[in-house]
């Protein structure tokens, strides 16, 4: 033990958590520590480059605070966030696909009526949003509770505007008796994710946009189904294939129809998973997202 050298440290390092009393975190830091060296050993990593590291990462968790999740944003444009999301959400092929949760959630949104209008004073045109949710047979879900979200016209969440006291183009319904939900918003519209912090620097050293396509975020809970994180994407949007944070699935593209008012309709059907006996009830916001208000 004490002449350790690169090629003994990692199982030395390893064999000193033998006395963990939790498993799965002994299974979990294992392998963590295994693959972190490996990795220092195959770029062979310098002094000055972990450190450059460490102020990176150091960075990184300054940047984060009750209103962003730098982490978060780090993890969704390295492809680990809808890597997790793709391990853990298997579901049979007639079920809505989910994808990032992202990080502009947040628990305390207010509640509407069917047809409500949730922009509440957003800016943006006008769009109508309906459908159903339903179980894999096509029968609906009564009174499953749906959490919407979505950023403006200039592609800020209003959580992302320190001047509003009020939410804006967010909010919570309940599916009708027939599993039909609608209400009133504004047009999706494409945005970059921040990159006032080490993300877009990261972002700016790789040469990749910061653009995610236009969406409109869903999460669906009901009695006896998994809980959906979703997303419903716009057709005609330019950076479906090239998202900042890969989380554009084909099942979720749908066409925002323009009328000949000038607003905007989008129908969409939503599609639960059954909860099993090796799953546990509908997930909580608190196991779906961490505690703090997420941002990206």
């Amino acid at each position: 033990m004490r002449n350790l050298d690169q090629h003994t440290i990692t199982q030395e390092v390893i064999a000193r958590l033998a006395d963990t009393p939790d498993p799965r975190l002994k299974e979990v830091f294992g392998s963590l520590v295994r693959h972190l060296h490996d990795f220092a050993r195959e770029v062979s990593l310098t002094e000055d480059e972990w450190a450059k590291g460490i102020a990176f990462l150091t960075a990184t968790g300054q940047k984060c605070d009750d209103k962003r999740q730098e982490f978060i944003l780090l993890s969704d444009v390295l492809g680990l966030s809808m890597l997790t999301v793709a391990m853990n959400n298997a579901k049979p092929p007639q079920c809505t696909e989910a994808t990032v949760f992202g990080p502009f959630f947040v628990d305390d949104a207010p509640h509407y009526d069917n047809g409500a209008d949730v922009a509440n004073g957003a800016a943006g045109e006008p769009c109508e949003v309906s459908g159903a949710v339903l179980d894999p047979a096509g029968r609906p879900i009564a009174g499953a509770k749906i959490d919407v979200w979505q950023a403006d016209a200039q592609g800020l969440y209003d959580v992302q505007r320190d001047e509003l006291d009020a939410a804006q183009g967010r909010g919570v319904l309940h599916a009708d008796s027939e599993g039909r939900y609608h209400f009133h918003s504004v047009l999706a519209e494409a945005y970059p994710i921040p990159t006032d912090g080490p993300v877009g620097e990261f972002l700016a050293a790789t040469a990749r946009h910061p653009w995610r396509p236009a969406h409109l975020h869903f999460r669906i809970e009901a009695t006896g189904y998994e809980t959906l994180v979703t997303h419903v994407f716009r057709e005609d949007d330019q950076w479906l294939d090239s998202d900042a944070v890969f989380g554009v699935r084909h099942s979720l593209i749908a066409p925002w129809v323009r009328r000949d008012d000038g607003s905007y309709s989008l129908h969409y059907d939503f599609v639960l998973n059954p909860a099993t006996a090796s799953k546990s009830a509908p997930k909580t916001s608190s196991e779906t997202a961490p505690e703090t208000t997420l941002r990206h």
